[in-house]
């Protein structure tokens, strides 16, 4: 009897710890570097000091700095937007040089919705099964990246693009394959551009064909 009645407790408590629904309207989060208290996720405002502004975020209004690929990737999440936090969102922008990548990655806790505003892109992930899913998209589609499957995106444009992007998750982390140096970078990046390219032309053979 006693052993059943620390089982019953145990699933408890397990329950307890398991995510659940918001308990409150909002939660804005407060600054990192005010956190005193260390918990899975982040801190609320007091409800005195939750303002209009807490809601709304200029940080997606221009890119950040370019990487090696010709890729400027900046990802917001409730840290840097506070009005996220607690709703399981993050949101994010791509710009994309003409002939750049979005090198492969995947994203730990978070599946991903990408909404092309400008260029012609070629996005793609590739499963467990090493099966490769990849599309040509214009200014309008949208493509959603399944939660911890690598993925790219191909800008197969003339000008820069630009992709915005959301995830399911307040903080979706983020996993690159890093080169080690830069000359087999560039050498890299040129096989797995063609690469993609070539499953591209195939893909758009096939349906032809069909």
């Amino acid at each position: 009897m006693k052993s059943f009645v620390y089982y019953i407790f145990f699933v408890f408590f397990f329950v307890v710890l398991a995510n659940c629904d918001n308990l409150q309207d909002t939660c804005p989060s407060i600054s990192p570097n005010k956190q005193t208290t260390f918990i899975n996720g982040l801190p609320c405002k007091n409800p005195n000091n939750v303002t209009a502004q807490d809601f709304k975020t200029m940080e997606l209004s221009k890119p950040s700095s370019t990487d090696i690929f010709g890729a400027s990737v900046k990802l917001v999440n409730a840290a840097a937007f506070p009005g996220l936090n607690t709703l399981g969102l993050s949101i994010g922008r791509i710009n994309i040089d003409k002939d750049g990548l979005v090198n492969f990655h995947y994203h730990p806790r978070a599946s991903e919705i990408i909404f092309v505003t400008k260029g012609v892109l070629i996005a793609g992930f590739i499963d467990t099964q090493n099966q490769v899913f990849q599309n040509v998209l214009k200014v309008g589609d949208v493509c959603v990246f399944p939660k911890g499957l690598f993925h790219y995106i191909l800008n197969q444009g003339f000008e820069e693009a630009i992709v915005f992007s959301v995830f399911n998750s307040q903080n979706p982390g983020q996993v690159s394959i890093v080169p080690t140096t830069f000359d087999t970078t560039l050498e890299s990046l040129d096989k797995v551009k063609n690469r993609i390219i070539s499953l591209s032309t195939s893909q758009l053979r096939d349906d032809v064909i069909s």
